[in-house]
């Protein structure tokens, strides 16, 4: 081989090797060599309910194959603006993370007058999470066994009766809302910080009913200590294959359904968005994890970052017609 020949060979291969090498590089420092500190997932609700029992189920398992910290800090208020608020402003380093719901991301944005945060442009998607039915349980001196004799007492007395939620601006607010709307019924809102503030005032009769998720309110129901009349599904939880839905009651069409997704800051470098993405899709298809949700009706459904903004779309459109329909508007 000429010399020119060998020089122009051996120039291209350094040539390769220098931009691979480089690219690598680039690579590493755009993931920050992520992670090298604690991981927090933020959940916007106290503990014990569905996002905190999802944020649990990724901490525990990221412990152990990322060797991290991964800690998880409940911040409740304004039916999730507290925590989605500090997560939208904090850096995009992949060390701070949300525990997004169809509240934040789909009913907020229409309830609000004002937000401190845009629900949509100020994350960055990783992927949906699970989905849990809603389901209205209520006082058992309250005399109802069904949602027809609900309604008939409801009718009786307009505005006497009183449903509680975990927060204004969640889907179980929602689904207090919507139910006005379409049995024709007037019931009083009655917001908590949490499930574990209204649960005991439901038992005491405080308030008359409470919409919650199932897998939060599956272990009172099975203990006998509230009544369930109805899931928000179309169709019946396989966790809890006796409570019929509100559609089989003569409310035909009727859906609510609580969904969670995981969410980062925007403008989250891609390759720790996909490896997050990947983490979490190892974490919600193991089977273990997966029958463990299950049993308690929260149905794992990880999927991609452009899924997840699909149904963000989907979704907020659906209920900003419901906040239209019932004349909701709130300051933050």
């Amino acid at each position: 081989m000429p010399l020119s020949r060998l020089l122009q060979s051996l120039f291209l291969v350094c040539f390769l090797v220098f931009s691979a090498a480089n690219t690598q590089a680039q690579v590493k420092s755009s993931q920050g060599s992520w992670p090298n500190q604690p991981i927090r997932i933020i959940v916007t609700f106290t503990p014990g309910g569905a996002p905190d029992i999802l944020a649990r189920v990724l901490a525990e398992s990221w412990q152990q194959s990322l060797g991290v910290p991964v800690l998880v800090e409940n911040r409740p208020g304004f039916g999730g603006n507290i925590g989605a608020d500090l997560v939208a402003k904090s850096e995009p380093d992949g060390y701070t993370l949300l525990i997004g719901t169809v509240g934040i991301h789909a009913i907020n944005g229409a309830l609000y007058e004002k937000l401190s945060y845009d629900p949509v442009k100020d994350f960055t998607p990783i992927s949906f999470l699970a989905s849990t039915p809603n389901v209205l349980i209520v006082n058992k001196q309250l005399g109802v066994s069904n949602l027809h004799d609900l309604i008939e007492l409801a009718k009786a007395k307009p505005n006497q009766l009183t449903f509680g939620s975990s927060g204004v601006g969640t889907s179980l607010h929602m689904s207090g809302e919507l139910f006005k709307d379409v049995a024709g019924i007037q019931i009083r809102h009655i917001p908590y910080k949490g499930r574990a503030q209204s649960l005991p005032d439901l038992v005491s009769g405080r308030i008359s009913m409470l919409f919650d998720n199932l897998s939060s309110s599956l272990p009172l129901i099975k203990a006998g200590e509230v009544q369930a009349l109805g899931v928000t599904t179309l169709k019946r939880s396989p966790a809890a294959p006796d409570i019929p839905t509100f559609a089989e009651q003569g409310l035909p069409g009727f859906e609510a359904v609580s969904w969670f997704s995981l969410m980062a800051p925007a403008n989250l470098s891609p390759a720790i968005q996909k490896r997050l993405n990947r983490l979490t899709r190892q974490t919600l298809d193991s089977p273990d994890v997966k029958n463990r949700l299950l049993a308690g009706a929260l149905e794992p459904a990880p999927g991609s970052p452009q899924e997840l903004s699909r149904l963000i779309t989907a979704e907020s459109r659906k209920w900003s017609r419901v906040v239209l329909q019932s004349g909701a508007k709130l300051d933050q």
